[in-house]
């Protein structure tokens, strides 16, 4: 959500198979995540709302299950056509940079901190803490994965320290077969899993273990 021009003003998450122990989706109040890294790191924090974040992944051709950022341009882009990729990418604000067997993509430098008109407040508002610490596989290393708008990489131990402020904030909500939380992207963001096996549609993102997370 953090990461497109364009995103839903409201979120739902229904659990249509309950698991059999575990499960759960934690959500965290955005604008506790910001009170709390403003007031700790204030320079990091003016940085981060003057600057925004540049994010920086590597795409194969196909889906790799195995990586947590799991699917190919193929997939991201909804066709084959090299073309018409960079015409839908640039319609999301991101640049492609074709390498021989796939695509770096570059999104940014885009707003880390929004501002809330109805509750009249900013808010934690990007995929910082998941880059830096989740996206890591054969093409992609994470330390690489998130900088400043102007270029410059973030301190490793505040985005560990903002890790632990999301921890310690979220609530876990557990499935339940047929229950249907239902959160205003303005005032929460949720945080999903990074090691459950992808397929079985129990949440409105695919399956969520209740240790392990990503922050989005």
């Amino acid at each position: 959500m953090a990461q497109v021009p364009e995103f839903p003003s409201k979120l739902f998450f229904f659990c249509e198979v309950e698991p059999g122990s575990g499960g759960e989706t934690p959500i965290v109040l955005s604008h506790i995540v910001y009170e709390r890294m403003r007031d700790k790191y204030p320079e990091f924090v003016e940085k981060l709302e003057e600057h925004g974040l540049i994010y920086t992944r590597v795409l194969g051709e196909g889906d790799d299950p195995s990586s947590p950022i799991g699917r190919g341009w193929k997939s991201t882009f909804l066709t084959k056509d090299k073309g018409i990729a960079d015409e839908r990418a640039a319609k999301l604000g991101m640049k492609l940079q074709w390498l021989e067997d796939g695509v770096k993509s570059i999104m940014g430098p885009i707003p880390a901190v929004k501002y809330d008109s109805t509750r009249q407040r900013k808010i934690w508002f990007n995929s910082m803490v998941a880059a830096y610490t989740g996206w890591k596989d054969a093409r992609n290393d994470p330390l690489k994965a998130v900088t400043f708008g102007d270029g410059n990489p973030p301190p490793a131990d505040v985005i560990y320290d903002c890790l632990k402020i999301l921890e310690e904030e979220s609530v876990a909500i557990p499935w339940q077969k047929g229950k249907s939380p239902f959160s205003p992207i303005s005032i929460t963001f949720y945080i999903k899993s990074k090691n459950f096996p992808r397929g079985n549609k129990t949440s409105g993102k695919g399956n969520e273990r209740n240790k392990s997370k990503t922050y989005v």
